[in-house]
């Protein structure tokens, strides 16, 4: 009988998470029954949201199980199959990440074309968080030519790709905030950005300020707290914000207050929306024909932080929480 890895959650956090929340179990592989496939992962995304799943509250997505495999998308090769529509060697994401291999449901999985990307940016630019860029620039808080767009978590895996297309859109001025010189030389050397704020270093209004004198058209949320307190104060009349994490908040060990600038939302007329890729399943052809192609010939740069092995994997999750990563945070299992 073979036997693969998997990462449990052995408890739940209270505050930041720990290496004692995690546990690394040996088990037998599965075999697939009739319509279900044998995944052998090659790699798995960490994401800040799963934070919130370690976590025994109700929220848009159930709880991870205490003493249960941990789950995240993830991408791998077919093995074993018992449906005709994905055959064995096919490339394949799904959602069964934080083990060496899955069975799953043949619906359940999607097949994806290496020929036209590396597998690994279908966890990234192609994959969810690519989609919730889009998703935030164009429908949630849609970017218009000569909009001037600010971006939190910029050098992340979302805002990186973010800022990027709302110049695509025709935005006037990106400028996005990230922790360090070193990321904030990133996103304005790399990624495009006009301006960039070392969100450490002095106050941030006040620099969101001197970049942006008359006020930001756009926000993109991924970090909350000050940020957002910054963005509703800069926000011009009939802003809008697209809020996509919070991630400044994840850890909090009691409810965190909101802004003291809310009323401004009203006296400013702004739309501040929430983002939620599941909730638009239909913008996932459009987003990857127009995406797929900007890889291709590099008018979409992406960057990776890359950790080997399912055991690492944690350490990854524990990293992207601290802002350890630059861009998409990925586990390579093989």
């Amino acid at each position: 009988m073979s036997i693969h890895r998997e990462i449990r959650l052995a408890s739940r956090p209270f505050g930041e998470p720990g290496p004692e929340n995690f546990e690394l179990a040996e088990v037998a592989v599965p075999e697939p029954g009739a319509g279900q496939i044998l995944v052998r992962n090659t790699w798995m995304s960490v994401d800040p949201y799963m934070r919130g799943r370690m976590d025994d509250r109700e929220s848009y997505i159930a709880p991870f199980e205490v003493g249960a495999a941990l789950e995240g998308s993830a991408i791998g090769e077919v093995i074993a199959s018992r449906a005709a529509q994905v055959p064995v060697g096919a490339t394949v994401s799904h959602f069964l990440g934080w083990r060496e291999y899955a069975v799953l449901d043949a619906a359940a999985a999607t097949v994806v074309d290496t020929g036209l990307a590396r597998p690994q940016d279908y966890l990234g630019a192609l994959g969810p968080t690519g989609m919730t860029a889009y998703l935030a620039v164009t429908r949630i808080a849609p970017v218009e030519p000569g909009d001037v767009v600010f971006v939190s978590g910029a050098a992340g895996a979302v805002g990186s790709v973010a800022g990027q297309l709302a110049r695509k859109l025709g935005a006037a001025k990106v400028i996005g905030s990230a922790g360090g010189p070193e990321k904030t030389k990133k996103i304005v050397e790399d990624f495009g950005f006009d301006a960039a704020i070392d969100y450490r270093v002095g106050s941030l209004a006040e620099r969101l300020t001197e970049l942006a004198p008359e006020g930001i058209d756009v926000y993109v949320d991924n970090v909350g707290g000050d940020h957002l307190q910054a963005a509703i104060s800069a926000l011009k009349v009939h802003g809008k914000a697209a809020l996509v994490g919070m991630i400044s908040q994840y850890n909090a060990t009691e409810p965190v207050p909101g802004p003291s600038n809310l009323y401004d939302v009203v006296t400013k007329r702004l739309t501040l929306r929430g983002v939620l890729v599941t909730d638009h399943p239909d913008v996932l052809p459009e987003y990857l024909a127009k995406a797929a192609s900007w890889l291709t010939d590099g008018n979409l740069r992406t960057e990776e932080t890359v950790v080997e092995g399912l055991d690492q994997a944690p350490g990854a999750f524990l990293g992207v929480l601290r802002g350890a990563n630059t861009g998409k945070m990925l586990v390579r299992l093989v």
